[in-house]
């Protein structure tokens, strides 16, 4: 009788449950889905603009001209005074001052007494604001009121150097940061866990990227708590079990995935030649030719002077013209197949041998022959 060996069962297992994961990778598609938290936004959590006028002091004859710029030798005067010194009607010649205007974001519920960066922009004449200090700034909402004040040292990314002869400037010396340089005054006034209904904002609005969102809610929540209201909006009310801890709900159902649908679209920027095609768009049978005219003249003038020894005669230059004519014979219809896919076009451009900037002008024709199942956007 034959025995089997005693490790065959346990080869056996183990080949059994490799073919098994193999045939799972290859079952498997490939998900192209996205978090619901990449996709939408929710409504009260943004970030809130400020803006602010202040004054960059210590700068290497850089800053801007008093002459030149009157607002900054105003509010130089005024600072001045404020701090006991009186400068009115002096002719202040400083170099070492600029006017700047101050710009930051004011994160959601960011805390009294956090720090947030700033950028600094020269309003006036200013050529450089490397190695100034920002004084005391307030900076301001919409609502006219202070939320956060801002001073510190600016650092530019750029640099300008000068000479008798020559300039260098690299980058933007006349725009600065300054890391953690306004600390937040005011809180905004915003209680999330109250709310009982959410609203989630699209970033690219689409019904049915809007209905897949809300189905993926119902289906984890197992109500009817969400619903799409239009192509940006999803209205969620918040389940029972949530009403104290909302926090926790958008924690549960931003991990949830959700495919995107976007609308067939072309962008084109003729500037730079860039063709992006998105991955729905279709092309209906249509048969494309492409070839360029082009004529070059060449000059190639010949000078021509009278025999040696002769009596009479001058030198004298006779032009000589070469005009050519390239039609690109050879250039046939090639045919497109209806309801190709992106690759299917994209391949059957390329086979034609065409440049971005015919092909910008290929897909504008294919659309205008109604061929093109899709929306042209030019940047």
């Amino acid at each position: 009788m034959f025995r089997l060996p005693a490790n065959f069962h346990r080869s056996l297992s183990k080949l059994t449950a490799i073919l098994l994961a193999a045939s799972f990778a290859v079952v498997q598609p490939a998900s192209s889905a996205s978090r619901i938290k990449d996709i939408v936004d929710v409504e009260g959590i943004r970030d809130n603009l400020l803006v602010g006028y202040g004054l960059v002091v210590g700068l290497n004859g850089t800053g801007d001209t008093l002459r030149n710029a009157p607002f900054t030798q105003q509010s130089l005067t005024a600072m001045l005074e404020r701090l006991g010194v009186n400068t009115r009607g002096s002719q202040l010649k400083t170099a070492n001052v600029a006017a700047v205007m101050v710009t930051a974001n004011l994160p959601a519920f960011a805390a009294q007494g956090t720090h947030i960066d700033i950028t600094v922009s020269a309003l006036g004449d200013a050529t450089n604001l490397q190695g100034g200090v920002l004084l005391v700034t307030p900076l301001m909402g919409a609502d006219g009121q202070v939320y956060a004040v801002a001073q510190g040292s600016v650092a530019t990314g750029g640099f300008a150097a000068q000479g008798e002869g020559a300039s260098v400037v690299r980058g933007v010396p006349t725009n600065g940061r300054i890391a953690n340089g306004a600390i937040v005054e005011r809180e905004i006034d915003f209680k999330l866990a109250d709310l009982t209904t959410l609203r989630l904002s699209l970033r690219n609005p689409d019904l049915t990227t809007a209905v897949r969102v809300a189905n993926a809610i119902n289906t984890f929540l197992g109500t009817s708590a969400a619903m799409a209201d239009n192509p940006t909006t999803v209205q969620l009310d918040v389940p029972i079990r949530y009403h104290s801890n909302v926090v926790k709900l958008l924690t549960d159902i931003e991990q949830l995935r959700v495919e995107p649908d976007l609308p067939a679209r072309v962008v084109i920027d003729e500037s730079s030649g860039i063709i992006v095609m998105g991955a729905d768009v279709r092309v209906s049978k249509v048969a494309i030719a492409q070839g360029n005219l082009t004529i070059s003249v060449t000059e190639t003038p010949q000078v021509s002077q009278p025999n040696p020894f002769a009596t009479n005669g001058q030198t004298v230059v006779v032009p000589r013209t070469a005009v050519n004519v390239d039609e690109e014979k050879g250039r046939r219809l090639a045919l497109v197949d209806g309801s190709i896919s992106l690759k299917e076009l994209v391949d059957g451009l390329n086979a034609l041998g065409v440049n971005p900037r015919d092909m910008i002008s290929i897909l504008q024709a294919i659309k205008a022959a109604g061929a093109l199942q899709a929306e042209i956007e030019v940047m």
